[in-house]
């Protein structure tokens, strides 16, 4: 399994971290994504990585939640440190739009996803996308961007908002909400192939059933997978090996 989606700089996993990654390789995970999501956690990504080479890897993206007054310079400080790391990143992520709990920024959400995507497009580099009550608006923008790679992170809309995703050639992750107990996400996969979906985690959020409410862990997708084989009629293993399959095509891993 790889988990497309941890994010491992958070505070969180900071004590007794090696014993904590030993326990995810051990419980069959092969690599773990570290979305950025912000300036001021740029080194933490980098370093928490580089202390897990060819296990760990990095992302650099701004959070649309952590868009504000600031944006343009938050966007300056990361372009240099994208420029000054390029062989380290491996996505443009945490990126995209929400307009969940606040829109004052929407229209500065918008540009900024605009000019991340840019990034991604001039690097050739995959997109973490994050969108939440802003589903038209995001889908449009990504149809600025005619062949970017990339994954809609944390997937649970609809079936058709699904099939138009796939129909761009993006993939859904699929995270811990499917085991929940009123999601519909097992309906909306529906038509769905299983050569566009990636497993993620969203850690330490968003643990799935039986560990909702706890610290997420990489290792806990195992409970994501099962469901996934129980949605798709196949065995653990096929849900294994095509997920991982198509994290490595769309991440280029080795």
């Amino acid at each position: 399994m790889i988990d497309t989606h941890a994010h491992i700089d958070d505070p969180q996993y900071a004590e007794g971290l090696e014993a904590f990654i030993a326990q995810q390789q051990a419980e069959g995970v092969e690599a773990i994504l570290v979305p950025g999501v912000e300036t001021a956690t740029l080194e933490a990504v980098r370093e928490v990585c580089k202390q897990f080479p060819g296990y760990l890897f990095p992302a650099i993206g701004l959070h649309p939640e952590n868009v504000t007054a600031d944006w343009k310079r938050d966007l300056e400080v990361m372009e240099a440190d994208l420029q000054a790391h390029a062989d380290e990143y491996i996505a443009i992520g945490e990126i995209g739009l929400d307009y969940h709990f606040d829109t004052t920024y929407k229209a500065e959400q918008q540009e900024v996803l605009r000019r991340q995507l840019g990034w991604a497009v001039a690097r050739d580099l995959p997109v973490m996308i994050h969108s939440r009550d802003a589903t038209e608006d995001c889908l449009n923008i990504l149809r600025e961007f005619a062949g970017i790679r990339g994954v809609m992170h944390c997937y649970s809309g609809s079936n058709e908002t699904a099939k138009e995703i796939v129909k761009m050639g993006l993939y859904l992750g699929i995270g811990g909400v499917i085991t929940f107990k009123n999601c519909k996400l097992r309906e909306n996969l529906g038509g769905i192939p299983l050569e566009r979906l990636v497993l993620e985690t969203d850690a330490p959020y968003m643990a799935p059933v039986p560990y909702r409410g706890q610290r997420n862990e990489s290792r806990w997708m195992k409970y994501v997978a099962d469901v996934l084989a129980e949605v798709y009629n196949v065995p653990f293993e096929e849900i294994d090996r095509i997920t991982t399959g198509n994290a490595k095509a769309l991440f280029r891993l080795k």
